[in-house]
């Protein structure tokens, strides 16, 4: 496909997008107001910050290579192969060092890289322009502080949030809400004064006031402190006040003077148009944000048994333990 045609193919296919937008009309709740209700998902091979590999493609995949990188993604590459092993055979370890935490069959992200307004996308960040994150030089010291202080496994509460089970993986449950390697649905139902977002992974749950008031910022909740409202037919989020544990260790990281914006738009029968902002003057040089398509889908949100058949927290401690009892022996010798 040759330059110039290829730049009509988008052009068309974002004149579609906007007059689909335009012309569409949402179903509606009882009291009127576009209805977000339902099962969703946001699998995809489609990544938070733009891979290294796809730098030079920029944010839309021009039509005549979506096909072969695909293909080429390493996500899909992993579900259509178990490693080679062998039905019954144990892995001899060298899978390791690639983290394979869990067989393919495990892996469900997707299989399409994301489609928002018409377009495949190679990221979800749609600004800065490179698609990655700005962090700032104090943001990264503090990433790397907070990496140090709760990477470490010598008691329960240095464990990761998420091996804790307390919440999802990869901030899946936001904000901003980033599809993962895994357990990708999302059900929402909605009142008046409410509205509530279920989280397959790790069954985290935000519930929402609408109109209402932010919190003391004394309550600090994981997932930060939301409240919502209508702007015409979308739904708009202001989260701040994140947990204490979270404030540095989340994707969108966010200390005291900062905010994320979230925005919900029922794009069709089979979207929802997610955009969100993230905006803090400690951890990022400037503001940043994007666009995640959540798909409608009959599938039904499994259930998550964290820590059920888990054994592996409470092995790491015992050694632990283990390793400090014979150091003590060890001096007093």
């Amino acid at each position: 496909m040759s330059i110039s045609n290829s730049f009509l193919t988008v052009c068309v296919v974002l004149v579609c997008s906007v007059s689909l937008a335009q012309d569409y009309l949402p179903p509606r709740t009882v009291n009127g107001k576009p209805d977000l209700q339902g099962y969703w998902t946001n699998a995809s091979i489609s990544t938070m910050q733009r891979a290294r590999g796809l730098t030079d493609i920029g944010l839309v995949i021009p039509d005549d290579q979506v096909q072969q990188l695909t293909a080429g993604n390493h996500q899909n590459v992993r579900q259509a192969t178990d490693d080679n092993q062998v039905q019954g055979q144990l892995p001899d370890g060298t899978d390791l060092a690639r983290g394979r935490g869990y067989n393919a069959f495990w892996v469900d992200p997707g299989t399409q890289f994301g489609n928002v307004r018409g377009e495949y996308r190679t990221s979800w960040i749609t600004f800065p322009e490179n698609g990655r994150i700005p962090y700032s030089e104090e943001g990264n010291q503090q990433r790397r502080a907070a990496y140090e202080r709760f990477s470490g496994y010598g008691g329960p509460e240095g464990a990761p949030l998420a091996e804790r089970c307390l919440i999802g993986f990869g901030s899946t449950s936001g904000p901003p809400m980033n599809s993962v390697l895994y357990n990708n649905m999302y059900q929402i139902v909605q009142t008046e004064e409410y509205v509530m977002i279920l989280i397959e992974m790790v069954h985290d749950a935000r519930i929402i006031p609408i109109n209402g008031d932010h919190r003391p910022e004394v309550i600090e909740q994981w997932m930060g402190d939301s409240i919502g409202w209508w702007d015409g037919d979308t739904l708009v989020v202001e989260t701040v006040n994140l947990h204490p544990q979270q404030k540095a260790r989340m994707m969108a990281s966010l200390s005291d003077q900062g905010n994320i914006i979230e925005r919900f738009t029922r794009y069709s029968d089979e979207q929802i148009l997610y955009e969100f902002e993230v905006s803090d003057p400690v951890f990022y040089t400037e503001n940043w944000g994007g666009e995640i398509s959540f798909n409608t889908t009959d599938t039904k949100l499994y259930e998550y048994a964290c820590h059920e058949g888990n054994y592996a927290l409470e092995g790491t401690l015992g050694g632990y333990r283990r390793q400090e009892m014979d150091a003590l022996t060890a001096s007093e010798d």
